[in-house]
């Protein structure tokens, strides 16, 4: 197997794990206001991914910088092309990211309602614009003979994409009331799970429709069984969690969005960025790589360092592992006036 496939693999690997695992991050923090009653279970929300969220961020730093190393000319021409969505993106992680920092430094009402409408719209947008990126990026956009992506903002907003951002958008929400559900004792509990069936049920639909579209326009084979085993998956994940089984309606999810990714790298492959304008301008695993030697020493460092960076996320999960309740959260102490 040439390296340039190799490392296309590595690099869908590193967007499902991103995917999977900030997916129930942004659900959490989308729907802050939806399960919550009052502030004490609004920190019990927060609590359940206050040990891992940073950690789950560094896989899409990790992902962008093995396409810049890999793949270049892919890296270029879509930060280029992709700027302002993918600048949004950002704002929308330094945002919430701090928010969950500085949330807690006052007891102010008003002071927590707007760091967590910081965390609400810091989720929402990158759930929706990575379903929006992605679905363009697998259906292909305007692309010229230099490489260069030709359109606007308003070409990404086509149909697909929208419908792309819808399905990232209620699979992540669902994906993270089955987290809530995994992760919490109580009320707050049974409300996460019966939440994640509705919307489970409306991601469900918008993802067959988005899944079947891509398989008409790109779809091989193996693309069909793929998406069909996702489907599959979110069907079996909300069974259980109508039964109360939080921990395989979790895994339900998981799978779910694992196997959509990986039917995206698949109908992608061996283009990385089709080119709609023309196909001889497409980028590809082999004109968008970088050369043999530099892929040469990319795979030994990430064969070195790739289970280093998993055992100790897999550590990290295993240390807080517990659900918590509204009884773990401390009564806050209030500053003395008279100091």
């Amino acid at each position: 197997m040439e390296l340039t496939t190799v490392w296309f693999a590595l690099i869908a690997v590193l967007w499902v794990g991103y995917f999977c695992l900030e997916g129930f991050d942004f659900g959490v923090g989308m729907l802050l206001p939806v399960l919550a009653r009052d502030d004490t279970e609004r920190r019990v929300m927060i609590n359940t991914i206050g040990p891992v969220w940073d950690g789950n961020e560094v896989w899409v730093l990790v992902a962008g910088g093995a396409t810049f190393a890999a793949f270049p000319e892919w890296y270029a021409t879509l930060f280029s092309g992709f700027y302002l969505p993918l600048l949004l993106i950002l704002v929308g992680l330094i945002v919430r990211g701090l928010a969950f920092e500085y949330r807690h430094k006052r007891e102010d009402a008003q002071w927590k309602q707007r760091w967590d409408l910081a965390i609400i719209v810091g989720s929402v947008i990158p759930a929706l614009l990575w379903g929006v990126a992605f679905a363009n990026i697998v259906a292909g956009v305007p692309i010229d003979a230099d490489k260069e992506f030709t359109g606007t903002l308003f070409t990404l907003l086509n149909p697909f994409g929208l419908l792309g951002g819808l399905v990232t958008l209620t699979l992540f929400a669902t994906h993270g009331a089955m987290f809530v559900a995994l992760k919490t004792d109580g009320e707050i509990r049974h409300r996460a799970r019966d939440l994640a069936v509705r919307i489970g049920l409306v991601a469900a639909v918008l993802a067959v429709v988005f899944l079947v579209w891509t398989q008409v326009q790109t779809g091989t084979a193996l693309t069909a069984v793929v998406f069909a085993a996702a489907a599959v998956a979110l069907l079996a994940g909300l069974a259980a969690a109508r039964v109360g089984r939080e921990g395989w309606a979790f895994v339900g999810t998981f799978v779910t969005i694992a196997l959509a990714v990986v039917g995206l790298f698949l109908a992608l492959f061996p283009d990385v960025m089709p080119s709609t304008t023309d196909a001889a301008y497409s980028l590809t695993t082999t004109n968008a790589a970088a050369t043999a030697y530099t892929l040469k020493v990319m795979t030994w460092v990430a064969v070195i360092f790739t289970p280093i960076v998993l055992g100790y996320q897999a550590w990290t999960y295993w240390v807080f592992r517990k659900r918590i309740s509204v009884h773990h959260i401390p009564t806050p102490v209030l500053a003395d006036a008279s100091r």
